[in-house]
């Protein structure tokens, strides 16, 4: 069973049902296309899965969905990132025992003024309080979404702390030079990256590979940076169709549900809002994905 993250993986998004819960069949069936064209394996409930918007139970629901589907679950890592320590603990625990190995947990949030001192202490509580070797944590750095910084010393220390158990790091700050320093604190940890753009370079530095959201609707071009086409530009480009819009995640989905022809792509939970149409944005992506990648 593998040691850490590496190669390629999706953070996933969280298709919904009517009533707002998790549709677990339409994302494994996600899951399941995204391996057909190269993926190695998904996270759930991260950033781009709406993580922070379900609770331990629904999280662990899921994955037992998954696993029923026939994802295997050494294919799947899921966020477990929570403002209550305990909450974390018991996710990690639950899905330990379900054979998942693979967590990403977020620095403590809310508290803008925490420590670095502090970030240990809480990473170290969580850690501590699963107990168990089995575990594979991922460090989540992702500071201008979650408001606070892993620092990379506290990065490095955790590793000395705790080995293997501390398995990696996911850069998402889209800061090359920062994906450096925590390369030169800790070169014991499997870092990916989330900004896309950065997976060559990345790669080329020693990175483990990527866990990037655009995957889900341009996984062509996340798997030709992976193998290392000249293809830079146009990957910014993607990018750009998506960030440049009010919210991220609404025109991910609203993407996909263009994409797929399956409006319930374009649910999403509060205190988001939903995007009526992705037609102009797929069109946008076709336009960048043609000709095909050499």
């Amino acid at each position: 069973m593998t040691e850490a993250i590496r190669g390629f993986w999706v953070a996933s998004a969280t298709p919904l049902a009517a009533g707002g819960s998790v549709d677990a069949a339409k994302l494994a069936a996600h899951a399941k296309q995204l391996f057909g064209k190269g993926v190695d394996g998904v996270v759930l409930f991260g950033t781009t899965g709406e993580g922070t918007s379900f609770n331990v139970t629904e999280r662990v629901t899921t994955i037992e969905a998954l696993l029923k589907a026939g994802i295997a679950p050494e294919r799947m890592g899921i966020g477990g990132g929570f403002p209550a320590i305990a909450d974390s603990i018991a996710l990690s625990r639950a899905v330990l025992g379900l054979g998942l190995r693979h967590v990403l947990v977020l620095p403590p949030y809310f508290d803008r003024g925490v420590t670095p001192e502090g970030v240990e202490d809480a990473f170290a509580a969580i850690i501590d309080g699963v107990a168990d070797d089995r575990l594979r944590a991922y460090l989540y750095h992702i500071p201008q979404v979650s408001g606070v910084a892993i620092p990379t010393g506290v990065a490095a220390n955790l590793r000395k702390r705790y080995g293997k158990v501390v398995a990696g790091l996911k850069d998402s700050s889209g800061d090359f030079k920062q994906f450096q320093a925590f390369r030169a604190a800790a070169p014991e940890l499997a870092i990916t990256v989330g900004n896309e753009a950065d997976i060559a370079r990345a790669v080329a530095a020693g990175g483990a590979g990527t866990i990037c959201g655009m995957a889900n609707i341009v996984p062509e071009l996340v798997k030709g940076m992976l193998d290392g086409k000249d293809i830079e530009t146009r990957m910014q480009a993607a990018i750009d169709v998506v960030l440049k819009t009010p919210s991220f995640l609404p025109t991910l989905k609203a993407i996909l549900a263009a994409q797929t022809g399956d409006a319930g792509w374009l649910r999403v939970r509060p205190p988001l809002r939903a995007l009526s149409d992705g037609a102009a944005f797929k069109r946008q992506l076709d336009e960048l994905m043609a000709p095909a990648i050499a």
